[in-house]
């Protein structure tokens, strides 16, 4: 009996063993969202120096996804292993800090619920199999990646072509889709965004979106071929006037006040992916089509 098999003959230790999952991915997550950005910005400044011919500056400290160690931004506490288990860590210290007592923003425990909620819900939904395994990589870069951009308005390659690429290669065994819907899935999800942006350019001289939104379009027909890339569009389009505007509100913005379009499509694209073929049945059956 192997792996699979074993977790799906035990089912709550399979869905306790998605749930400890999620949570130690969700606070992996967290120093990603906070320091990926901070490495790019680095590597991008060394490079602008050397294409310029500017004088070298001192080697900064080490400063990648493990190194330094994570520390309290206030006052340079170092967070200790007890102090950084998921979201227990945060209740058992009251949301402070244990040494200047600052507050710990409610993001990280929430990021770590969402994930493990996330890797759950696809351990039930899909059982203990290789396309769950698939998903939950997915859905923890989507997750990423959509921090990321709320807060940078930034989808950074070093994710998004990566996972592009696996949808390539899981759907070579046809996990989600046959590889060449998948291929002109990533085709027509990247052109379509990209007509989209240089039409609206030529028409109003702006730029409506980033190249991000067009490659993570790309990833998600990737994963679930052509077929999703209409109802993902759709959905997008709708999350991100509704929501956007909400929240625009809530901060007292204009209407005309951009916005990050890549967390809609990955919302968007994660419901095509996993129930499109029931949403689009669905229509069809009630529109009376």
């Amino acid at each position: 009996m192997d792996l699979i098999d074993a977790l799906a003959s035990q089912p709550l230790l399979y869905l306790g063993a998605a749930l400890l999952l999620g949570l130690i991915v969700g606070s992996f997550l967290n120093v990603l969202v906070h320091r990926l950005p901070i490495m790019l910005q680095r590597q991008w400044q060394a490079e602008a120096r050397e294409v310029l011919e500017l004088p070298g500056i001192a080697e900064p400290e080490r400063y990648d996804l493990f190194l330094p160690a994570s520390q309290c931004p206030h006052c340079g506490h170092r967070i200790r292993p007890w102090e950084n288990i998921p979201v227990l860590s945060y209740l058992m210290l009251r949301g402070r800090c244990s040494s200047c007592h600052s507050p710990i923003s409610p993001r990280y425990p929430l990021v770590e619920l969402g994930c493990a909620v996330i890797t759950v819900y696809i351990a039930w939904h899909q059982g203990a199999s290789s396309s769950a395994l698939a998903l939950m990589l997915l859905s923890w870069g989507l997750l990423a990646m959509s921090l990321i951009d709320i807060e940078h308005r930034l989808l950074p390659d070093v994710l998004v072509f990566p996972l592009l690429w696996l949808g390539l290669i899981v759907n070579a065994f046809e996990l989600f889709a046959p590889l060449p819907d998948a291929l002109w899935g990533a085709v027509a999800g990247y052109l379509s965004l990209w007509t989209v942006f240089w039409l609206f350019k030529m028409i109003t001289g702006k730029e409506g979106m980033g190249y991000g939104d067009f490659k993570l379009l790309a990833l998600i027909g990737a994963w679930g071929g052509w077929q999703i890339l209409p109802l993902t569009l759709l959905l997008s389009s709708l999350l991100g006037a509704v929501i956007g505007l909400i929240v625009l509100r809530l901060k007292g913005q204009k209407a005309s006040t951009p916005i990050p379009f890549g967390p809609y499509l990955a919302i968007a694209g994660w419901i095509a992916l996993l129930w499109g073929g029931q949403i689009t049945t669905s229509y069809l059956k009630y529109s009376g089509m």
